[in-house]
C-alpha cells in the first residue's frame, strides 16, 4: 500500500491540517482511523497523506474533487464531533489551510 494519495490531473483542493498531539490516547487512535474510512466513503474524496512525529507533531493533507466536496466533508456529523473532540481532548495547537492544486508532479524523474 502506498503512502503517497493518488493524483489526478488538476485542479483539486488539498486541506492541510497540522497538529500537535496532547499526551495520551483518549479514544484519538480509534477516531483517527474511523474518520479515514468515513472519508473515503464520500463523493469527491481523492485519498490523504498522514504523518507524525515521536513529539506528537502530525500533519494530514487530504485531497478532494473540488471545494464542494470537502465544504460537505466538514459538514458530517461524525466529523463534527472529531472536530469538537479534537479542539478539547486531542490537540494543544492546531492550523488548517485549504489550497487549490493548480500543478502536480511526480518523480524522482519529474513527470
Amino acid at each position: 500500500m502506498s503512502r503517497f494519495a493518488p493524483m489526478p490531473e488538476p485542479p483539486y483542493y488539498a486541506v492541510i491540517f497540522t497538529a500537535q498531539r496532547t499526551a495520551g490516547d483518549s479514544g484519538y487512535g480509534a477516531m483517527a482511523d474511523k474518520m479515514m474510512e468515513l472519508a473515503e466513503e464520500q463523493p469527491g474524496y481523492i485519498g490523504v497523506e498522514t504523518t507524525r512525529d515521536a513529539d506528537g507533531l502530525g500533519i494530514t493533507v487530504s485531497y478532494w474533487a473540488d471545494e464542494e466536496a470537502l465544504i460537505a466533508w466538514k459538514k458530517v456529523s461524525e466529523h463534527l464531533l472529531a472536530q469538537k473532540l479534537g479542539k478539547f481532548r486531542w490537540y494543544s495547537h492546531y492550523t488548517l489551510r485549504v489550497a487549490k492544486v493548480e500543478r502536480g508532479y511526480e518523480g524522482p524523474e519529474g513527470r
